[in-house]
């Protein structure tokens, strides 16, 4: 059996360019740009979208032809709803046969956006209000000037901060910073995510993906191995506090949402 026969058994675009509805993608010269959506608007964070990217990142992993991802949002929020100043918290309660199934997936959906290894540039289009983390994660971050992160799904919401944030955010930014970050709801405009180091470039909106692509350019002039292997590396010690953290975050997460007041 010859190389090309060997890829056929893997995941190829076809068995996934089509199968999600908040996900469209499309490849060229081995990039992948992959764009984040609810009908056809920005990405409202929901079981969907969060079911979608888990299973979503296994399949570009799992997908040889892939060389660089871009990953990016439509309309004018990268990921959202953005909550109300004043919104009340949502004190949340699934029973553990629920947290059980979401818990589940939500270990993986960080487990597979580092197990691609492959370089990430991510293109945030605007603010990222849920799951800001998954963008934060990829190894070049570019946003624009209307761009903001904020962790609006956990302590600010109900939860214990344990999926996910509580690993990438202090790592990032710093151990005090982080923890002011997802214990206040705290709101970073662009130019602080700059500042704390969550960024690389801020740029104008009509500068985003040709910024994205002409980085992802760039990249595909180094050897394939040199790519690989170099995302494998660099995002190691990310991969290793997740592998231990993760898991125990979730668990304490969850057992505070399945004794919620329902």
């Amino acid at each position: 059996m010859d190389a090309n026969e060997i890829r056929k058994l893997r995941t190829r675009l076809e068995d996934y360019q089509d199968k999600y509805e908040t996900i469209n993608f499309n490849r060229e010269d081995g990039i992948l740009e992959m764009t984040l959506t609810t009908d056809g608007g920005s990405l409202v964070w929901n079981r969907r979208a969060h079911a979608e990217l888990e299973e979503a990142f296994l399949n570009i992993g799992r997908d040889r032809d892939n060389q660089v991802v871009i990953m990016t949002g439509t309309g004018d929020e990268f990921s959202g709803p953005v909550p109300e100043a004043d919104a009340n918290r949502a004190y949340h309660h699934q029973t553990p046969d629920e947290w059980g199934e979401l818990g589940w997936e939500a270990n993986r959906l960080h487990a597979n956006m580092l197990a691609i290894d492959i370089p990430m540039i991510s293109a945030v289009n605007g603010p990222a209000a849920r799951h800001a983390e998954l963008p934060v994660m990829c190894d070049i971050v570019l946003a624009t000037e209307t761009a903001s992160f904020q962790d609006s799904a956990h302590f600010s919401g109900g939860l214990v901060p344990g999926d996910g944030v509580h690993i990438v955010f202090p790592m990032i930014m710093g151990l005090n910073r982080g923890r002011y970050f997802l214990l206040t709801g705290q709101v970073l405009d662009a130019v602080q995510a700059l500042e704390f180091g969550l960024i690389n470039e801020i740029l104008p909106a009509d500068k985003l993906l040709p910024r994205a692509r002409e980085l992802a350019a760039g990249i595909m002039q180094q050897p394939e191995l040199n790519r690989r292997y170099s995302r494998i590396l660099l995002t190691e010690d990310l991969r290793r506090r997740m592998n231990e953290f993760l898991p125990y975050g979730l668990a304490l997460e969850g057992l505070c949402i399945t004794r919620a007041p329902q």
